[in-house]
């Protein structure tokens, strides 16, 4: 059953009883759970409860009788996080600057939102309030219920960073890399700059020597903050490492980064199979780290992606004398694989998924398919901090 979360003074008798005469039975009305901070809190921080209650409910019922400037605050964000299909506004009938019985001077709808559908109640009139406000949750459900899926990914704001790092690997000298990009899908949150900061270094993975979106002290290649959210760009041509990464504010992330095998062989000749197993192995438990760093719930769905390019020529090898196709050479330039899953597969299922984003690469190479043994393997050293 979804949440019908409901935005209003707390402590107001007259409110709190508007609430159980109204707007809860509407709600329930609807097959929705009436949810309010005040009464169904899990103990937390109020403020991290309030920002939860607004990602996940299907309909919002934010009454603005008495200008609570929390209420408006947390409208906005509502509003912010692309929620304002979902929410619908109320208050009570003498805050309306039209009606007989608004006194000049007193309480009002905020400039703000006055310009908004606002469904006036009075207390004379609770039935008709509940009957119309139950009528209103249903044709707003029907609304959000046949409008398109909206896509999870920010294309516009991939192209950009894509465009970036793309002229960067090439300025640096290379042709070969691996792209990475993973996003939650809508309603999406919002996070500082610093938020970002500390929960991408927190989420760094040591084992294999370079970490996925790896934050450096050097003045020119240390992480930048945005109105978007944090990039870096680290070019050191000598050591033949080029690595490009940004997060969003809405916790989307990309990177684009040169391929391990042009260090440490003749650039263009290999893809290892187990350093391409290694790297995206880190690049789930990256991603988990970070979502769980910027509290974000285990059920949320992810969306992951990983494209390796400049690959037409190259053999498949490995680091080790383990499973490989000796001479299977790529027929294709570019590939990219995409696969959602909820965050906490992650953890239960990451072989599996490790698989799904790889099996489409490795079989370009003269129709290669790694065992699962070696999926399995790999991925499970890896997970141990071991890197063969």
């Amino acid at each position: 059953m979804g949440i019908g979360f409901i935005i209003m003074q707390i402590g107001n008798t007259e409110l709190d009883e508007v609430c159980e005469r109204a707007i809860a039975p509407a709600v329930e009305a609807c097959g929705l759970k009436p949810r309010r901070v005040d009464k169904h809190n899990e103990g937390g921080l109020l403020k991290s409860e309030i920002i939860k209650f607004i990602q996940d409910a299907e309909i919002i019922v934010a009454d603005l009788t008495n200008e609570r400037p929390n209420c408006y605050l947390e409208v906005g964000f509502a509003m912010g996080i692309d929620k304002f299909r979902n929410i619908i506004l109320t208050a009570k009938e003498d805050h309306n600057p039209t009606s007989p019985n608004h006194v000049k001077g007193g309480p009002r709808i905020h400039f703000d939102l006055s310009g908004y559908d606002i469904l006036f109640w009075s207390p004379e009139k609770i039935e008709d309030f509940q009957s119309e406000l139950t009528k209103r949750i249903k044709r707003r459900r029907l609304i959000i219920s046949s409008a398109t899926p909206r896509s999870p990914w920010d294309i516009e704001w991939i192209q950009l960073e894509r465009d970036k790092a793309i002229l960067g690997l090439r300025q640096s000298g290379f042709e070969g890399f691996m792209e990475i990009r993973f996003a939650v899908d809508h309603p999406k949150p919002q996070f500082l700059q610093k938020s970002l900061l500390e929960s991408g270094e927190k989420a760094e993975i040591k084992s294999f020597g370079w970490p996925i979106a790896v934050t450096l002290e050097r003045e020119d290649c240390r992480p930048r903050p945005r109105s978007s959210g944090i990039v870096a760009e680290i070019s050191i041509p000598e050591d033949k490492i080029y690595d490009y990464w940004a997060i969003q504010r809405n916790g989307d992330f990309y990177l684009l980064q040169s391929l391990f095998e042009d260090w440490r062989t003749k650039p263009g000749t290999f893809i290892f199979y187990d350093t391409r197993i290694v790297r995206v192995t880190e690049a789930l438990l990256y991603c988990a780290r970070l979502y769980s760093n910027l509290g974000i719930d285990r059920s949320t769905r992810v969306n992951f992606a990983v494209r390796h390019g400049g690959l037409s020529g190259r053999r498949m090898s490995s680091t080790t004398s383990g499973f490989f196709r000796d001479g299977a050479t790529a027929a294709e330039n570019t590939i990219d694989e995409e696969t959602s899953f909820p965050l906490e597969e992650i953890e239960s299922n990451l072989v599996g998924i490790v698989k799904r984003l790889l099996a489409s690469l490795f079989v370009v190479f003269n129709f290669t398919e790694l065992p699962d043994s070696v999926y399995e393997n790999t991925v499970s050293k890896f997970a141990q901090g071991i890197v063969v």
